[in-house]
């Protein structure tokens, strides 16, 4: 049930989330999501530009760990097949399943962590709108990369074009590289089983899964290393801004409360009362001890027992 005002703050506290305004919610923001990713296309060869760019300055600064995992994930179709599943798959399973968990186990968590994925979510879209950018497995094979999702698309449901089904790879943006949510997502999940889980398995998940997700993203040549730090720093800035955001809500649930409640009479909010004797009490409440008695001659409303049977005895003179 909804917590009543907290006295003398005029504010409500925030109440338990409904699923019914949650699933909704959730749904908007996510096809919204994927309707920019999608749209925000860009041009081909600046995001050509940018993908070597970043590749440029990882080689630069000797950090380009995608080049020696996607040989590995090439050459060993044990680890490579596996990836693939991974990448194409876990990411839209294991972060509805937190979520909900959150939502039925840990209900007082579960704002400020769902605030916190969408605002990170927003900011990356606008990370792909700004920044289109070629993942490694689609620069000219001068680069030493190999598309292990192509490789291998005869295991899975993917064809050549990202993590899409096959026929619908027009249906998805392959240079939204930057920065990658894929780790920002899976980097999300891991802090939520880290703080809120509680067994040991649960904060070892927590740790290696951000951490595998990584090595995928990289091994699959989907994202650099540079993508994946992105998307560690884009998660930040959405946790900084979560709560207040969260606040911010409350504020405007609050206003929007205040200025659609109906206007209350004043005097159907004041009840009656009885008073006798110097105390008050609500109607029909009598006081301890009190006896029933009949309405004798002499006695008006409010009047004690003893003042009716004055007014009976006063009758029977």
């Amino acid at each position: 049930m909804p917590q009543a005002e907290s006295p003398g703050t005029g504010v409500n506290p925030p109440v338990r989330p409904r699923w019914w305004t949650e699933l909704p919610l959730i749904l908007l923001v996510y096809a919204s999501y994927s309707a920019g990713r999608l749209l925000a296309r860009g041009d081909v060869d600046d995001a050509v530009e940018h993908g070597k760019a970043i590749l440029h300055l990882e080689r630069v600064l000797r950090i380009n760990a995608e080049n020696p995992l996607n040989r590995l994930f090439t050459r060993e179709p044990w680890l490579g097949i596996p990836a693939d599943f991974w990448y194409a798959s876990l990411h839209y399973l294991v972060t509805p399943v937190i979520l909900v968990w959150l939502f039925r186990r840990r209900s007082e968590h579960y704002r400020t962590a769902r605030t916190w994925l969408m605002t990170s979510t927003f900011i990356g879209l606008i990370g792909f709108t700004l920044a289109p950018t070629c993942p490694p497995r689609l620069l000219s094979a001068a680069h030493g990369f190999v598309d292990t999702m192509a490789q291998y698309s005869s295991y899975g449901w993917w064809a050549g074009d990202a993590s899409a089904p096959r026929g619908l790879g027009g249906m998805t943006n392959q240079y939204a590289a930057m920065p990658s949510l894929h780790v920002g997502w899976a980097l999300w999940c891991g802090v939520m089983l880290w703080r809120h889980g509680r067994t040991r398995w649960a904060k070892v998940a927590g740790v290696a899964y951000p951490a595998l997700t990584a090595i995928v993203v990289m091994g699959t040549g989907n994202h650099y290393l540079l993508d994946a730090v992105a998307g560690i720093a884009v998660m930040g800035a959405g946790f900084l801004l979560s709560r207040p955001m969260t606040r911010a809500a409350d504020v405007v649930r609050a206003r929007l409360r205040t200025a659609t409640a109906p206007a209350t009479d004043a005097s159907t909010t004041t009840s009656s009362s009885i008073v006798s004797a110097g105390c008050q009490t609500s109607a029909g409440e009598r006081i301890p001890r009190q006896r029933i008695s009949r309405t004798a001659p002499g006695a008006g409303p409010g009047a004690s027992p003893a003042d009716a049977g004055d007014g009976a005895a006063a009758a029977a003179r």
